[in-house]
């Protein structure tokens, strides 16, 4: 059946990018000129305001309405199942267009390969030339604009998100009768070792072993987890997000102490002699933990 003979054309995009590009302008006159009805389904993700999904579905269908009143855009949430994915579209599709035949259209990096469902599909990159959203948010990512619509986007999207809690990692390096702590510049109390888990560490035991090698420069043992607190950082005491910090025990194994990163000193101090006094107030939950696991 040829594509102009089905009835209705359902377009499926994400369109993550600060304005319609001529390739998706080229993409919509393309599927309006082969159908008496075209409708234009969303993607939603379920994280909000991340690098490839920045934009909520509002925000988008408000940027494709202004090139094109006329046209029907609905959403179609993401899932964890294709298949669940696939029926949840057809089920859209004809409750927004309970008769008539249904032709879908995708093209670079589409659904299409992850479909699963009911009606036939078409590859769009015989009507438009690939385009990559993802080097226009990159490109668009590196501008400044001294306009207050682009302050005001910034602040959208501060405020659209989900409260955040920040991980971070914590470790007691101990040698027998003593542990290792570190004073940060401009500080003359001192913390036990740690810093922000990275996306790229494979557990949180990995980013304790991490952060003890970039602080320290010295090598430890394995990790024993200690217990969890949220951390009263002073980046954060007027922020709705917040520090939450896995504590672990290791022993330590060899090398000279080294203060690195953002470590101005490192000292050993006897385990039996700890006090609060020592320590900054954001670790004094940390070092109740590390007594009582001690003792």
């Amino acid at each position: 059946m040829s594509e102009k003979n089905f009835d209705i054309g359902i377009v499926v995009g994400r369109f993550q990018v600060n304005d319609l590009h001529p390739g998706h302008i080229n993409l919509i006159e393309s599927v309006s000129s082969r159908h008496k009805r075209v409708v234009l389904f969303l993607g939603v993700s379920p994280a909000l305001v991340t690098r490839n999904n920045p934009l909520d579905f509002v925000t988008r269908k408000e940027m494709i309405l202004q090139r094109f009143p006329n046209l029907s855009v609905l959403s179609i949430p993401d899932m964890a199942s294709d298949f669940d994915w696939s029926r949840e579209l057809d089920h859209r599709i004809r409750e927004a267009c309970p008769v008539g035949s249904v032709l879908l259209y995708g093209g670079r990096a589409s659904f299409i390969s992850s479909y699963h469902g009911t009606f036939e599909t078409a590859d769009l990159n015989q009507i438009i030339s690939p385009v990559s959203g993802t080097d226009i948010r990159k490109e668009v990512s590196q501008e400044v604009k001294g306009s207050s619509d682009f302050r005001s986007g910034v602040i959208f999207a501060a405020y659209n998100q989900y409260p955040k809690v920040y991980p971070t990692v914590d470790v007691a390096i101990v040698d027998g009768d003593r542990v290792l702590l570190g004073r940060k510049p401009h500080q003359e109390k001192f913390r036990f070792i740690g810093g922000f888990a990275d996306p790229e560490d494979a557990c949180y035991e990995d980013a304790a072993k991490r952060e003890a090698s970039e602080e320290t420069g010295l090598e430890i043992g394995e990790v024993s987890y200690i217990g969890s607190a949220r951390i009263d950082d002073w980046r954060y005491r007027s922020e709705r997000d917040k520090i939450m910090t896995l504590f672990f025990k290791a022993n330590y194994v060899f090398g000279k102490p080294e203060a690195k990163d953002d470590i101005a000193e490192l000292r050993w101090f006897a385990i039996d002699e700890l006090d609060s006094e020592k320590i900054v107030n954001e670790h004094h939950e940390l070092l109740q933990l590390f007594l009582k696991n001690i003792k």
